[in-house]
C-alpha cells in the first residue's frame, strides 16, 4: 500500500453528534490485543470497553447472509467468527498457504467475501498472497449444518495474479455486487511510479478492478460475464475498471438500486484519493493512474489517457500526519448513527483519524472528523442490520454506536 517513499507500511462528519465516543485518549494497543466493543459515553465522559478474546492483526470484518455473527479476518490467515459476543472457534486457518511478513506487511489474508446464496450453498470467497507472492482468489465451502466452520478440505484456488518482484500494492478488497458477480480489487504490483505501467495495461490484471462469477462452471474454475468491457476486444476480459495504484479498499454503495462504487486508492507522494462512481458508470472506466495522482498530472505517465474519472476527494499524502488512504463505505440505516447516514466514512492508516463526507458522485462535500480515532486503522466493514466496525491492526476490533 505505501508509496515509493513509505516503503513497508501496510495499509495505509459528524462528531460529537455520532453515538460513538472519542478513541483518541485511549493509548494504542500492543498486537494481539483484545477486541472491544465501543458504546456511546458512560455518563462519566469515559468509555465503555467489553473484551471477548484477542485478535491478530485484523483487516477486515463481514457477515454472512442469514447468519447471526460476525467474521473476523487475521491477516496471518485466519478467521475468527464473533458470536452472542463471544469469541468461539475458527472458520478457517490457512496460514500454511498465506504469505506475511509480520506487522506492516502489505501480504497475507486481506478480505472475504460471501456469497448471496450463502444459505444455500455456503460458499465464501478468500483474498490472499501466497507462499509464491501472487494474489489468489480462493472458495471455500462451509459445514451445511454449521456455517461457522468451513470445511478446509473444499478450498479451491479460483483466480491467481501474477504480482511479480515487488510485494506491496496488492490491493485486497472482494466483494459480491449486486448482480451477484464477484469484484476483485488489485494494486498495481508495487514499485514506484507504476515502472512496468501495470495499471494502463488492459493485458495486466495489476491496478485494476475485475469483475468474474466465481463458481466453477463444468471444467473453468471461474467464468467472465459477456457484459465485461473488454469482452471481445483487446485486454482481459476480467477487467472492470482500470488506472487505479492500490485499491485496498472498495465497497459497493446499494444506494437504492441506484448502485455505486466507492474506492479508496493509496497514493503514492503527493495524494491520497476516494473515487465514488454510479457502478454502470465505472464499467470500462480509467482512474488515471499512473498519469495521474490525485487531481494532477504526474511527470512519469507515458502517455497521458485521453480521459480519465476524477476523484471526488484528494487530500495531501503527508497532510497533517496521514499517510495511506484506508477506504470505507456510506453508511445506510445503520441504528444508533443516524447523523452519518448517506455520509462516507473513511480515514488514513497513520492519524487513524475517521472522517466522513456526503456521498455525491462529482464532488465530495462536508468533510469533516467523527470525533474518533482509532490506531493502526486497517479496515471498515459492515455486520448484520447494518452495524459498522473498524479494525485496528494493533487488534482490536472496534464497532461504532
Amino acid at each position: 500500500m505505501s508509496g515509493g517513499r513509505r516503503a513497508a507500511i501496510a495499509l495505509a462528519g459528524a462528531a460529537a453528534s455520532v453515538a460513538a465516543v472519542a478513541l483518541a485518549g485511549l493509548p494504542p494497543a500492543a498486537p494481539g490485543a483484545p477486541v472491544a466493543e465501543v458504546a456511546a459515553g458512560d455518563g462519566r465522559g469515559g468509555v465503555k470497553k467489553k473484551s471477548i478474546g484477542r485478535f491478530s492483526s485484523p483487516v477486515h470484518v463481514a457477515a454472512a447472509p442469514g447468519v447471526r455473527a460476525l467474521y473476523v479476518v487475521e491477516q496471518p490467515g485466519r478467521v475468527r467468527v464473533v458470536r452472542k459476543r463471544k469469541l468461539g472457534r475458527p472458520f478457517l486457518s490457512i496460514r500454511g498457504k498465506v504469505r506475511w511478513g509480520g506487522f506492516g506487511d502489505e501480504q497475507g489474508l486481506l478480505s472475504i467475501a460471501f456469497h448471496p446464496r450463502f444459505r444455500s450453498n455456503r460458499l465464501a470467497y478468500l483474498y490472499y498472497t501466497n507462499n509464491g507472492g501472487n494474489n489468489v482468489v480462493a472458495e471455500v465451502r462451509a459445514r451445511k449444518r454449521n456455517p461457522l466452520v468451513a470445511r478446509r478440505k473444499t478450498l479451491r484456488t479460483v483466480l491467481v495474479i501474477r504480482h511479480p518482484g515487488q510485494p506491496n500494492h496488492n490491493g485486497g478488497q472482494i466483494a459480491f455486487g449486486p448482480e451477484g458477480l464477484l469484484y476483485i480489487g488489485t494494486g498495481d504490483g508495487g514499485g514506484a511510479q507504476d515502472p512496468d505501467d501495470s495499471a494502463q495495461d488492459r493485458g495486466s490484471l495489476l491496478g485494476k478492478i475485475l469483475r468474474i462469477d466465481p463458481r466453477r462452471s463444468g471444467g473453468r474454475r471461474y467464468t467472465v460475464p459477456g457484459s465485461n468491457p473488454f469482452v471481445g476486444r483487446p485486454g482481459r476480459d476480467e477487467i472492470y475498471s482500470l488506472g487505479l495504484r492500490n485499491p485496498y479498499r472498495f465497497s459497493i454503495d446499494r444506494n437504492r438500486g441506484k448502485p455505486r462504487i466507492a474506492i479508496g486508492d493509496v497514493g503514492q507522494s503527493a495524494f491520497e484519493e476516494i473515487d465514488y462512481e454510479p457502478l454502470g458508470r465505472a464499467k470500462g472506466a480509467n482512474f488515471g493512474w499512473n498519469d495521474f495522482e490525485g487531481f494532477k498530472r504526474t511527470s512519469f505517465g507515458r502517455p497521458p489517457v485521453p480521459k480519465h474519472e476524477k476523484p471526488v476527494l484528494a487530500y495531501g499524502t503527508h497532510a497533517g500526519g496521514r499517510c495511506a488512504v484506508v477506504g470505507g463505505l456510506v453508511v445506510r440505516r445503520s441504528r444508533g448513527l443516524r447523523s452519518l447516514w448517506g455520509r462516507y466514512l473513511f480515514g488514513d492508516f497513520c492519524d487513524g483519524v475517521l472522517r466522513s463526507f456526503v456521498a455525491r458522485t462529482r464532488k465530495a462535500r462536508g468533510s469533516r472528523r467523527l470525533g474518533i480515532r482509532v490506531p493502526g486503522l486497517s479496515s471498515f466493514g459492515r455486520g448484520r442490520g447494518g452495524k459498522i466496525y473498524a479494525t485496528s491492526l494493533n487488534g482490536p476490533v472496534y464497532r461504532l454506536k
